[in-house]
């Protein structure tokens, strides 16, 4: 492939296009459900502010250096709608049309990192290794792109089979932490433990805990039709 080197106008624009992605996927959603479109978009608001605060943020603690981290501005991010729910006693649940933003805007994002010469990749000779910061290497930029994409389009599936509440998020969780725990292993940085790095120590707890939640859910909504089931049977008793 081409020397690819920073380009800081492509860069910005395509992190542009992906909140834009990640908004419209959201809204799309909104739609698709017939859902409060001002109470949604308010959460939607909080959501983006504490998610771009704490992934830089948590980049600058954990690193010391300048940038920002997806995976800090998902728990922030998470954390700032989870804390604003409850103060406003707001009960509708909106992890579903995070998680379609998050696919979304990462898919068309991750290009801005592409273009921007972060979140590099390991030297390798592959025959799509790419040229960045004086070596050939991984292209995890665009692995990362492909892997929300993949993510975004089982979720559109899940949603064309009328899941139950809360479903999307745990998919797209749990499949997010998995993917980027094996994308890891092809990206440049520290190894803080064992070998793995810290965002895949991250990823392996966030994998249990959304794996963890998906099971449970599921579990919950297949008992569900078993239970109306038997009352029904008592009834026609």
């Amino acid at each position: 492939m081409p020397l690819i080197e920073p380009h800081l106008t492509l860069s910005s624009l395509c992190y542009g296009f992906g909140y834009l992605a990640g908004v419209a996927a959201f809204c799309a959603l909104a739609i698709h459900r017939r859902m409060d479109a001002e109470t949604l978009l308010t959460v939607l608001a909080v959501g983006l502010a504490c998610g771009l605060l704490g992934a830089f943020a948590v980049q600058w603690i954990v690193t010391g250096e300048s940038g920002r981290t997806i995976i800090g501005g998902f728990a922030t991010g998470y954390l700032g709608v989870w804390l604003y729910k409850r103060w406003k006693g707001i009960s509708m649940e909106t992890g579903d049309f995070f998680a379609v933003a998050m696919s979304a805007g990462e898919m068309v994002g991750r290009w801005g990192c592409y273009f921007g010469g972060c979140c590099y990749g390991r030297k390798c000779d592959l025959p799509w290794a790419i040229f960045q910061h004086g070596a050939m290497r991984h292209p995890t930029q665009i692995y990362m792109s492909i892997a929300a994409g993949i993510i975004l389009a089982i979720l559109l599936f899940c949603e064309s089979r009328r899941p139950p509440i809360g479903l999307l998020f745990y998919v797209q969780g749990t499949l997010f932490c998995l993917f980027r725990f094996i994308i890891e292993f092809f990206r440049e940085g520290d190894r803080v433990y064992h070998g793995y790095s810290a965002a895949q120590i991250g990823c392996a707890c966030g994998a249990l805990f959304f794996g963890s939640m998906l099971i449970s859910l599921l579990s919950r909504t297949s008992r569900l039709p078993r239970a109306i089931e038997a009352r029904q049977e008592k009834v026609n008793v």
